[in-house]
């Protein structure tokens, strides 16, 4: 069937105005004011719903379609009439309208509120509604504009493994991939699994992180960057917390730490600037009924150049302010990581804008971050946003091989699972960076939406899978 598109319709209404056009939508609500009666529908390529007008006298199946239920699905073909006059800018005066999916009375989304809780129960029904219409509106229009952004600047994007047999963060925190029998699993003669036996012959696990095997490209390529799903077995029952997600990981070779907080700012203000000019009306939405400060929020943050401190004088500001009275949950100190309560306290309070914090405790980060100079702290560099905290974190990555040996010696790691990433220090090596964007917390940066379970088609977390 070939049918108009409702963003199509609003875009060329004037060219289209007088034209015959079908469209196909859900219905959202149905007015019946016994001769005349307003069908409003929504097809998806827009937030904005299109207004039909039914005529009892030329629409022989006009009762029928007055008694369908919210949620059927039809289709209508009629004249495109352009009304500046009225609340809707456009509507159809109908000629025809089809029942393509009839729907039941107990149809749950009706014309009342809902909670998000409550909408996690019916996550395939979800997308309809209003909120997450324009969520995943507007992650669609996020995940193109990182593409477009990296691709305008000669990034080639690498597809890393989904199935590793190392640990990228050696947190251990990784779920288990088997093939084995979980009722009568094959042993050894000492009790251990005998994994030579499983369908990798090793134990392997669900990736935590693509940036190990994107380094391998960008020692080839130069500019290099994935996107793709990452997991975490980590028990955490948080808000900003799931145990699927999807990260993107740029890795650029001759660059230093400042060269990565540039790329990630230069990102970040991109892709909030296509959100801004291609989804205003999901962001006004959002803005309303979400949050208030969303719009100011997200031009001030396109607008502003983003702050750069070290973690030693985040931690002389936020001690300054414990000192003169502010409350922390948890406690500063130099060596703690921050907590959310410290993020958002730099970003909101003091700086009142995003903030590059570097130069972290190597005791803290990753085997793989650059050491400086004074031996106790590495390169790193995480990005905090008002209202979400961290939201890129990543470092300038250690070259020299014989430091990076003895950091995995160190850690107490095994150096045999990476074999392969230091022979690229053995082998070539330069100076190179690179970091990592949660694309679910961006999402939920650029819509307001304060729970990561809500910015995820399907999310999983501890305890929960279904769908």
């Amino acid at each position: 069937m070939k049918r108009d598109r409702i963003a199509l319709l609003y875009t060329q209404a004037q060219q289209l105005e007088g034209q015959q056009v079908t469209v196909a939508g859900w219905v959202r609500s149905i007015r019946d004011m016994k001769n005349f009666a307003f069908l409003t529908i929504n097809d998806g390529s827009c937030f904005k719903d299109l207004q039909v007008v039914m005529n009892r006298e030329t629409l022989g199946n006009y009762d029928d379609i007055c008694h369908q239920n919210v949620g059927a699905a039809v289709v209508a073909e009629g004249q495109l009439k352009c009304t500046p006059d009225a609340p809707q800018p456009i509507e159809v005066a109908a000629a025809s309208v089809q029942v393509a999916g009839a729907s039941a009375p107990d149809y749950p989304l009706q014309k009342k509120r809902t909670t998000p809780e409550f909408l996690r129960t019916i996550q395939h029904l979800r997308p309809r509604t209003n909120l997450f219409r324009a969520v995943f509106r507007v992650r669609s229009v996020a995940a193109l504009a990182i593409h477009t952004f990296f691709q305008s600047r000669g990034f080639a994007y690498i597809n890393t493994p989904v199935i590793t047999a190392s640990d990228a963060e050696g947190a251990g925190e990784m779920f288990r991939v088997t093939t084995l029998d979980p009722a009568n699993p094959p042993r050894r003669d000492d009790g251990t699994l005998d994994w030579t036996q499983d369908f990798f012959g090793v134990p392997v696990s669900l990736t935590v992180s693509g940036q190990l095997n994107a380094e391998n490209f960008a020692m080839a390529l130069g500019d290099v960057y994935t996107f793709g799903p990452t997991f975490r077995a980590e028990n955490s029952n948080t808000a900003r917390h799931a145990a699927e997600f999807w990260m993107v990981e740029p890795e650029i070779a001759f660059a230093d730490l400042s060269d990565n907080m540039d790329l990630a700012e230069d990102l970040l203000k991109a892709v909030i600037n296509q959100v801004l000019e291609s989804c205003p009306g999901e962001l006004g939405m959002l803005n309303k009924f979400v949050d208030k400060g969303l719009l100011e929020r997200l031009q001030h943050v396109a607008g502003s150049s983003f702050v750069r401190i070290t973690y030693t004088e985040a931690i002389n500001i936020l001690e300054q302010a414990a000192s003169e009275g502010h409350t922390f949950e948890y406690p500063v100190q130099w060596g703690t990581d921050l907590q959310t309560e410290h993020e958002r306290y730099l970003t909101e309070q003091h700086f009142g804008k995003p903030t590059f914090v570097t130069d972290y405790p190597a005791s803290i980060k990753a085997f793989y971050m650059r050491l400086n100079d004074d031996g106790k702290t590495v390169a790193a560099m995480d990005c905090l946003v008002p209202g979400v905290g961290e939201i890129v974190g990543g470092s300038q990555r250690e070259e020299r091989l014989e430091v990076l040996t003895r950091r995995i010696e160190e850690l107490g790691m095994d150096a045999s699972q990476y074999e392969y990433y230091c022979d690229l220090r053995r082998y070539g090596s330069c100076q190179h960076a690179g970091f990592g964007l949660g694309f679910e917390r961006l999402v939920m940066y650029l819509t307001g939406v304060s729970n990561i379970r809500d910015v995820i088609p399907h999310p999983r977390v501890a305890g929960n899978a279904d769908f």
